[in-house]
């Protein structure tokens, strides 16, 4: 089977989708729960947390590798095809940076009357300050980048769009639950992520691949490092 053929199809069992969505919504949960524990600490341990996030991330991701792989899908479905040049790895990434810059000016306008990511008090609390966290968060940024962009948009993007037989369907309703997945950040940053997730799932949906999407997406993440300070 290819990629194409997979795209109007299931990649994994709909009981397996159902328990990744199960375990996004507990971690979900529990995210929310250490959070706040975290903003009302006076001497968070921010390594700790870095650290449980990495490894929740690469967790839930092997998951969802588990399921695709116990139904016979190829693992490039959510991964995406692999670099077989240096040509192709230059041009995800510059296709990578174009989104970058768009989808930060697009978010940006439509939140133009608050503050946003690294800058805004509820989330300023998770941002690294010294230098050992610092790296702990460039790997953390890199965990989330491949893992939520496999997951979301490599994933469940391609469920939903098989199950409602609709590519933009499938966007909007993994955006949705990627926005979700953020709660804790505050309603009004989850609604700004979700909508930046449906630009992440346009993107996705018109390059079939994952990885410009992955690339952007950690780039974004590694940005508050500098934007926090």
């Amino acid at each position: 089977m290819t990629h194409t053929t997979l795209r109007n199809q299931p990649i994994a069992g709909l009981w397996h989708t159902g328990l990744v969505l199960a375990a996004l919504a507990i971690n979900g949960c529990l995210g929310f729960i250490r959070s706040n524990q975290l903003r009302q600490s006076a001497a968070p341990n921010r390594p700790t947390a870095y650290l449980r996030t990495i490894l929740i991330e690469w967790l839930i991701l092997a998951l969802v590798l588990t399921g695709v792989w116990l139904h016979k899908s190829p693992l490039c479905t959510v991964l995406g095809e692999r670099w077989r040049s240096p040509a192709q790895f230059l041009r995800d990434l510059g296709i990578a940076l174009v989104f970058l810059i768009l989808s930060i000016f697009i978010t940006s306008v439509f939140g133009h009357h608050a503050q946003h990511g690294a800058t805004d008090p509820a989330v300023k609390f998770l941002m690294p300050e010294t230098a050992n966290e610092k790296w702990l968060w460039a790997l953390l940024a890199i965990s989330a980048g491949i893992c939520e962009e496999a997951v979301y948009r490599g994933y469940l993007q391609q469920q939903f769009s098989a199950y409602t037989r609709s590519l933009p369907a499938g966007i909007l309703i993994s955006a949705v639950c990627f926005g979700a997945g953020h709660a804790y950040q505050g309603t009004r940053l989850a609604v700004l992520i979700g909508f930046g997730a449906i630009l992440s799932g346009i993107l996705a949906g018109w390059r079939k691949s994952v990885r410009p999407g992955m690339i952007a997406h950690a780039l974004q993440d590694l940005l508050a490092i500098f934007v926090s300070h």
